[in-house]
């Protein structure tokens, strides 16, 4: 049997990382902070100022901030968040927003009501919002965790504070994560502790994948998949997940169950397993483990990367679907391990040029190498150890390709930042 305080912190991991959230995360974070800024100053502040890391500003630049019929930018996220936004509500802060809270904002808008700039040298998730009304002023810091508020100033004087590196009421051990110990979990765990988290998931993101396969959101992926390319559980489960995206990114208003911080590694991590569950027809217990299995091996190698970076997540994400749809056919500690190698060694390199989009599009080729990594494994072929980035064993996989995505990727994801707030001249430098 699993040891409790191991079992006590898994079901913690799932609990904290399994919250819905409103539209992508990283402008919703920006009005989670500008509504709770209104909040502490007490009053409707005459301006806002954003001071945010480049990954912030790269996440937030080609979104729709959801329910902003279709609005987008740092501009747009903070100042919904002060007009209508409801700070309790965390990452579904913007969920009571009305069409008068969105005439207003285009009107603070059009008037400079909100000004950002970038901050370097910071935490990669990093958000300071300071809003003024007259001689009074509030500022709220958000560091690491897209609702992880550090600090709260008003008037100047400090109400709280809490260093980045401390443990936050909401702080669990994911060091404790790997692949054995997760799989052993997902056999073991009592559903009912995990029941609830993962049944908003499966309802939420298969909402949300409906919509976004019956109306014509983004670049319509989703669709694009099964029009072109047939409904075989294999398409179905890229175009599900895609299509959950394409609606997401477009601003579509529905919330969806995230992972590691995101809704579109939330989707990726469900959607194509609670597809290939139903293909098998598999039982609801099974397809609940199934969950257990990829929710945690994406967190497992998140855990090494860090929230933001220039390392897609939708590759984690993807190989938590796989490692999940292995289990969902029988496969065993060597098959799933096998499954992550195969698809890491493949799709490691996806860069993260910001949330858009082409991010549904990821997702589908993420899922499509996870899903090949499968049929690979349980016929015993992987790609074998001093092959580029695979080591000895899974979790030396793993780690490598952590260290690629919060070390090596450092320089791209500036570069990648510099191109999209044209700090770069690239006819010039090409």
């Amino acid at each position: 049997m699993m040891d409790k305080q191991l079992y006590d912190n898994y079901v913690k991991i799932l609990k904290n990382e399994l919250v819905p959230a409103l539209g992508c995360t990283e402008p919703i974070a920006i009005a989670y902070a500008a509504a709770k800024a209104r909040e502490v100053l007490g009053q409707m502040p005459e301006s806002i100022e954003l001071c945010c890391s480049g990954n912030i500003i790269k996440n937030v630049k080609g979104v729709k901030v959801p329910n902003s019929n279709g609005l987008k930018g740092i501009d747009v996220a903070a100042t919904l968040g002060v007009v209508g936004g409801r700070a309790d509500r965390e990452l579904e802060v913007l969920e009571d927003v009305t069409e008068e809270d969105i005439e207003k904002t285009k009107e603070l808008v059009a008037a400079g009501f909100c000004t950002c700039m970038l901050k370097e040298g910071v935490e990669n998730l990093y958000i300071v919002a300071r809003v003024t009304a007259g001689e009074h002023s509030a500022e709220v810091t958000i560091v690491n965790r897209h609702t992880l508020i550090s600090r709260i100033v008003k008037d100047g004087q400090v109400l709280y504070s809490i260093a980045a590196h401390e443990e936050s009421p909401e702080y669990v051990d994911k060091s404790l994560l790997n692949v054995k110990d997760i799989l052993q979990f997902a056999e073991e765990v009592n559903l009912e502790d995990v029941r609830e988290v993962l049944k908003r998931q499966i309802t939420m993101n298969s909402t949300i994948a409906d919509e976004g396969l019956a109306h014509p959101y983004g670049a319509q992926v989703g669709r694009t998949l099964l029009k072109e390319y047939g409904d075989d559980v294999k398409i179905r489960a890229r175009a599900r997940a895609a299509a959950g995206s394409d609606a997401r990114m477009g601003g579509c208003s529905l919330p969806v169950v995230i992972n590691s911080g995101s809704g579109n590694q939330g989707m990726t991590v469900s959607l194509p397993v609670i597809e290939f569950a139903r293909e098998l027809k598999v039982s609801e217990e099974k397809l609940y483990r199934a969950l257990v299995v990829s929710n945690l091996i994406a967190i497992h190698q998140k855990k090494y990367i860090g929230s933001l970076s220039a390392y897609c997540g939708a590759v984690s994400a993807a190989c938590g679907a796989g490692a999940a749809i292995t289990y969902l056919y029988g496969g065993d500690y060597e098959d799933i391990s096998f499954t992550i190698v195969n698809t890491i060694a493949n799709v490691g390199g996806i860069v993260c040029d910001g949330a858009k989009s082409s991010c549904a599009a990821k997702i589908a080729s993420a899922v499509d190498a996870a899903i090949m990594a499968h049929f690979m494994g349980v016929n015993h072929r992987t790609f074998q150890p001093g092959e580029g980035i695979v080591q000895e064993d899974v979790e030396g996989t793993i780690k490598s390709m952590g260290y690629i995505g919060r070390v090596g990727m450092k320089d791209t994801d500036t570069e990648i930042l510099n191109i999209m707030i044209d700090r770069v001249d690239i006819d010039q430098v090409c």
